[in-house]
């Protein structure tokens, strides 16, 4: 069992605390065990810091989460480490959201409906429950238009700002439900808390 879990995310670093409160149940999990999880993000580059942690942080378990910007394959984490040169055994700690961290926000609509109040079109948001299904490109134009005539106004606009507010809200059990890879995410680490 791990000592230290390193979480590289892709985004800018104003989403950590964001993460920090969608993964608590892990945080929450790995201190129980003395074990400590830190949050970074990579911003543009998260192969070179990850590169970077597999080198600094040896006796970390260092995990990479990414947007996949396409449909998942079973094969993804597997290629990018042949395309970065990583070693295979790394392929378990790379994980993906399906098509991009955007898709977690449509499995819990109700949390949305909640920040962004009057003015805000829950219909504009694709119905599909398996939020892993839904194309990039309709992610985004349904979330412009469900936002833009908010209070807060085009939630792409003010990413910077509505994304952490966001990631804290939602209901991470309904996203389990509706993203298989974040699903993926808190089993791997919860099963590797449990080695003991």
């Amino acid at each position: 069992m791990p000592t230290e879990i390193r979480i590289y995310f892709e985004g800018d670093k104003s989403l950590k605390p964001g993460f920090a409160a969608f993964f608590s149940e892990l945080k929450t999990r790995a201190m129980a065990k003395r074990c400590k999880v830190e949050f970074i993000a990579t911003g543009g580059k998260p192969q070179g810091d990850f590169t970077l942690a597999m080198a600094t942080h040896q006796t970390a378990w260092n995990i990479l989460i990414r947007d996949s910007e396409r449909p998942y394959k079973p094969n993804l984490s597997a290629a990018l480490c042949a395309e970065q040169g990583w070693s295979q055994s790394h392929a378990d700690s790379i994980f993906w959201m399906v098509e991009m961290m955007e898709s977690w926000f449509y499995a819990d609509k109700d949390a949305l409906a909640g920040y962004y109040k009057k003015g805000f079109r829950k219909e504009a948001l694709k119905a599909n429950s398996r939020v892993e299904e839904i194309p990039k490109q309709d992610l985004i134009s349904g979330l412009k238009a469900a936002t833009k005539d908010t209070a807060k106004r085009d939630y792409f606009h003010h990413k910077a700002k509505h994304g952490p507010d966001l990631l804290a809200l939602i209901n991470p059990v309904l996203v389990r439900k509706a993203a298989p890879n974040c699903e993926r995410i808190f089993k791997a680490v919860l099963d590797r808390l449990a080695e003991s």
